[in-house]
């Protein structure tokens, strides 16, 4: 904590998003605000918190990079060395909760990180930004935040990165954390997390490491598999499969993904978005039993946008099949 002053250092980074829209020629919207902008709409003044703010990245969440990551990681790394007690990340909702996820295991510090954005744009009725930010802020800056991982906060609720996903395309309470349900919330300025996460995973991979490409396959009904034949001739070094239910294929799709797991890791998700992917429940061809026989590795509770993110790390730090398994193992914990 800053010793200087009773006051909670804050920094905020803009990265782009809804939340920094305007309207640009030739119709729609796009980032154009930094983060300057962003923190002077802020609909009331902020008590206890010293505030500054950086622009990182002016795009969509879309743009987004998982080498991206590695670099504001370390932009974080440098604010909490100079004192900051928490930051917050202004960013599109269409890849929070993949980005947050990333930051989650990038950093180790208990310091607060806590990503934030707006489902209205600042030009549209209701723009929910500003009392997002404003949230995310009195969030970053709480006691209550600190040593519980990366947060998300979207309409005054309090999400864990691991669990958070968006649910709708336009509401402003689209985001939700399925299965366990959100940890915290903002009431009156005071800030609740009552519930913690019980394991944390940190991977160190270094803005020198290239993050390697991995591909993500759907299971659907009729699919015969072909695309799973073409991963590695693509140039992926892994690839996450989301299949059916507790984590089923087609019979056809069940022998690509064996062959292609003897080429590289190949990680077993299920489709829903929530539940963990079976181990031993069903013993059919293209069943978990089958895959998991076949050297696919279960991704546990993560979902399969998720378990592509761990993935991605991993394989960048050069990790092994086995110790990768660990670790989809100790995040379903």
């Amino acid at each position: 904590m800053n010793d200087a002053t009773d006051e909670r250092w804050v920094h905020a980074i803009a990265l782009g998003g809804t939340i920094a829209m305007t309207e640009v020629a030739g119709g729609g919207v796009a980032p154009t605000l930094g983060a300057a902008e962003l923190t002077g709409a802020l609909p009331v003044g902020l008590t206890g918190v010293r505030l500054d703010a950086s622009t990182f990245r002016e795009m969509p969440g879309a743009h987004l990079e998982l080498a991206d990551l590695v670099l504001l990681r370390d932009r974080i790394d440098e604010l909490f060395a100079a004192g900051v007690d928490g930051v917050v990340i202004t960013q599109g909702t269409d890849t929070i909760e993949e980005t947050a996820f990333a930051l989650e295991l990038l950093s180790d510090a208990e310091q607060p990180i806590v990503v934030t954005g707006a489902m209205r744009h600042p030009g549209r009725p209701g723009a929910d930004g500003p009392a997002n930010l404003l949230a995310a802020i009195q969030v970053a800056g709480a006691e209550e935040s600190r040593a519980v991982g990366v947060l998300v906060l979207m309409d005054e609720v309090v999400h864990a990165a691991r669990f958070v996903r968006k649910a709708h395309t336009f509401r402003p309470s689209a985001f939700v954390s399925t299965g366990v349900g959100p940890i915290g919330w903002v009431t009156e300025e005071r800030v609740r997390v009552p519930v913690r996460p019980a394991s944390r995973l940190h991977l160190d991979v270094a803005a020198t490491d290239p993050v390697p490409p991995v591909a993500l396959l759907t299971a659907v009904v009729g699919d015969d598999g072909r695309f799973a034949t073409a991963v590695a001739e693509l140039g992926y070094a892994g690839a996450v499969m989301a299949g059916f239910g507790a984590g089923h294929v087609s019979l056809r799709q069940a022998e690509y993904l064996g062959d292609l797991a003897k080429e590289m890791p190949v990680v077993l998700a299920s489709r829903t978005g929530a539940g963990e992917t079976a181990r031993a429940t069903y013993g059919f061809p293209g069943s978990e039993r089958d895959l998991l026989g076949r050297g696919l590795i279960g991704a546990g509770s993560l979902d399969p946008f998720k378990a592509r993110v761990l993935l991605s790390y991993a394989l960048a730090l050069g990790w092994p099949v086995d110790r990768i398994a660990a670790a989809f193992e100790r995040l379903s914990r």
